[in-house]
């Protein structure tokens, strides 16, 4: 050593001394208790205490915590500062080169730190600092970082916060590090809001964050297959809050695929999402009871893709969805089972599975869960299963031959009144304009409808909307009309089924009275006498046909009821009917499935369906015509309020009958003519 005036050099690389930090530095500076002058000094020294001019180093050296503690020249720290840092040659680590510049930390801190070094350099950070990517981490910028203090002290929960905002503060904050990354700020941000964020910032400090699940030094891509949240290694990552969860999905349909190197096989992620999972209780969560079945099972178990893959049947999700558990779970049933109810959660197994929820020697206690009482009858017949489609041959059937009689039926009723429209349009024109003579009528008013029939018209016509409009709304729950009622509450649901039920009991308490009307009342007889088909009907319908097509310059003149009305008298007599045994079939479900089995449930609840259709849209196309659009009654008949028709209107529309009102009261005008002429002439005699 040479002493030159107050500074010392000391005769080691200049090249390191001069890069030195410690340089203008005498030795007694950080060497205490020997005198500058005692040249040779005393061969052991106290060891250098570097805290006496670093006192920040407790903040900067975090994940060192029995270095910031110690004095660094007494005690026995598991790391001093010089095994860090050196001794004489302590460089600066702004100098490029030197043992703490970025390039070279990782080697540095690898020297002690060799399992993590082999980890981080194998890592997407890594990789990253390896290739110079701006803004990549080197240890320093974890470990040193003013966001986490991490000490052996520290509450769980806290540390786990302050690693979850260091995280975000690189992949979220940092503009260099978002720029290169596919994840946008939403998809990351949603961890806070998830059931593992959520949990964790409510003092739960078991609870994942990003450590937990993507790893620390070792963090990789998740398509990289080694990482921890790779689609093969995802349901071992799970399993470490898991267990009991990943042992069923271990043994499941799901998991056997997925241990087996399936990438398109689901696993936790590609059901319960990733950075924003919610519990299943919440009803934004994919795997609701609302939502399963439409947004977890439908994308696999839909795809055509998949399908001839893996061989799967396409059609699961579309059967369900047009069964009557999918349409209410759609409609906002929150009872209603979903696909998991059936075939299970985790535990889900292909139905030649013994242990299967879905094997045959299972299905009755499967079913028996939502369906108390479930027997052997309830199995018997396709679970799922499309009316339309040729895997029941009786369901095929009746849906086929009630689509062929809708399309015959309404769509003759459609060209029928299409071609009376016509007619009766160029003569009402003819009419205005002048060039067709009015027939000069009289202004009285003849009874249709007395005030009991007006009132079982107006039961009918309510009952029938409510069924119509709450019937419907089940089948097509999303709807224009539908889904904002279905939106306001689950209560809506089932407000819906009362009211649907209750539109029924009515409508048939309401075909009850008609009975006794018709069979006791006078007029109710004269009613049916009228409604009875007769020969002469087919020829009206001919000669209006001819009529309306130019064929025939005479129209038919009609009776009190025409071919019109008793078509659809006997039609409506017809369907309720049909939809009173079918709908009591579905009302009472569990019954029924038990006396009847599945497959004839099934063909009730076909019938009821095309039924309504049926009846609907004959409503609409030929009843509505003839009071509404008809062109003689147009804007509307009122004959259903009023229970009066015109003169006018009775010449036109039943002419028959007006003749036969005329003919009765001339021939009562002669039998009172005559009784009055006899008492005059037995009075005279009397005399």
């Amino acid at each position: 050593m040479e002493r030159k005036g107050k500074q010392v050099s000391i005769f080691i690389d200049d090249g390191v001394l001069n890069k030195s930090p410690h340089k203008k530095l005498v030795c007694v500076a950080c060497h205490v208790g020997f005198d500058m002058g005692n040249v040779p000094h005393k061969e052991k020294i106290e060891p250098v205490n570097c805290k006496t001019c670093h006192k920040d180093a407790a903040l900067k050296h975090p994940f060192h915590p029995q270095m910031v503690r110690s004095s660094g020249s007494n005690g026995s720290p598991d790391v001093s500062c010089k095994d860090c840092h050196g001794k004489h040659d302590i460089v600066s680590p702004k100098v490029p080169g030197s043992k703490f510049h970025s390039a070279m930390l990782v080697e540095s801190c690898g020297k002690c730190h060799g399992d993590v070094k082999e980890m981080f350099i194998h890592s997407e950070h890594g990789k990253a600092l390896a290739s110079g990517v701006k803004g990549a981490p080197n240890c320093i910028t974890c470990h040193q970082n003013n966001i986490v203090r991490i000490t052996a002290t520290q509450d769980s929960t806290q540390r786990k916060i302050a690693q979850e905002k260091l995280c975000l503060s690189c992949h979220l904050d940092n503009p260099d590090v978002r720029a290169r990354i596919s994840p946008t700020a939403g998809f990351l941000t949603s961890y806070q809001l998830s059931v593992h964020g959520s949990a964790l910032h409510g003092g739960n400090g078991k609870a994942a964050n990003c450590i937990d699940c993507h790893g620390s030094h070792e963090m990789k891509k998740g398509s990289d297959p080694t990482s921890h949240v790779s689609k093969l290694r995802i349901p071992e990552t799970c399993a470490k809050c898991h267990a009991g969860i990943a042992e069923q999905y271990k043994y499941s349909v799901h998991g056997v695929a997925v241990n087996k190197g399936v990438a398109d096989a689901p696993a936790c992620t590609d059901c319960h999402g990733e950075h924003n999972i919610l519990k299943h209780t919440d009803p934004r969560s994919p795997v609701a009871a609302r939502n399963v079945s439409a947004q977890v099972c439908s994308p696999c178990h839909s795809s055509v893709k998949l399908s001839q893959k893996f061989g799967l049947a396409s059609d699961r999700f579309r059967s369900y969805a047009n069964s009557y558990h999918g349409l209410a779970g759609k409609a906002g049933s929150v009872e209603v089972a979903n696909c998991a109810s059936c075939h299970g959660v985790h535990d889900i197994k292909p139905s030649s599975n013994p242990s299967s929820r879905i094997h045959k020697s299972n299905l009755v206690s499967t079913c028996g869960t939502c369906h108390p009482g479930a027997n052997e009858n309830f199995t018997k017949g396709a679970v799922h299963v499309i009316a339309t489609e040729k895997k029941e041959d009786v369901l095929y059937f009746v849906a086929t031959a009630y689509i062929i009689l809708i399309v015959v039926v309404v769509g003759g009723m459609f060209i029928h009144n299409l071609l009376d429209f016509i007619k009766k349009s160029k003569r009402q024109l003819l009419l205005r304009r002048g060039l067709l003579p009015r027939e000069p009528v009289g202004h009285r008013l003849y009874v249709r409808m007395t005030l009991s029939e007006r009132l079982q018209h107006g039961t009918l016509l309510v009952s029938f909307t409510l069924l119509v409009l709450t019937g419907f709304a089940l089948k097509f729950p999303d709807a224009w009309w539908v889904a904002p009622l279905r939106d306001i509450s689950s209560v809506m649901f089932e407000l819906r089924g009362i009211l649907h039920r209750s539109a029924a009991v009515v409508m048939v308490l309401a075909s009850l009275y008609h009975l006794y009307y018709i069979f006791f009342v006078p007029r109710g007889k004269q009613l049916m006498r009228d409604l009875l088909p007769q020969l002469q009907d087919m020829r009206d319908a001919v000669g209006v046909m001819k009529y309306n097509l130019g064929i025939s310059s005479v129209k038919p003149r009609l009776g009190r009821f025409s071919y019109i009305e008793k078509s659809e008298y006997w039609a409506l007599v017809w369907g309720t009917m049909i939809m009173s045994v079918s709908g009591v079939i579905l009302w009472f479900d569990n019954t029924f499935l038990g006396l009847l089995t599945k497959l004839w449930w099934d063909v009730a609840r076909t019938i009821h369906y095309y039924e309504a259709w049926l009846a609907t849209l004959a409503i609409i196309v030929w009843h509505f015509y003839f009071v509404i659009f008809n062109p003689d009654t147009y804007p509307l008949n009122v004959a259903f309020w009023k229970g009066t028709l015109t003169e006018e209107e009775m010449e036109e529309e039943h002419p028959l009958e007006l003749e036969e009102i005329r003919r009765q009261e001339m021939s009562e005008e002669m039998e009172d003519l005559e009784r009055a002429k006899t008492a005059k002439k037995d009075k005279t005699v009397s005399k």
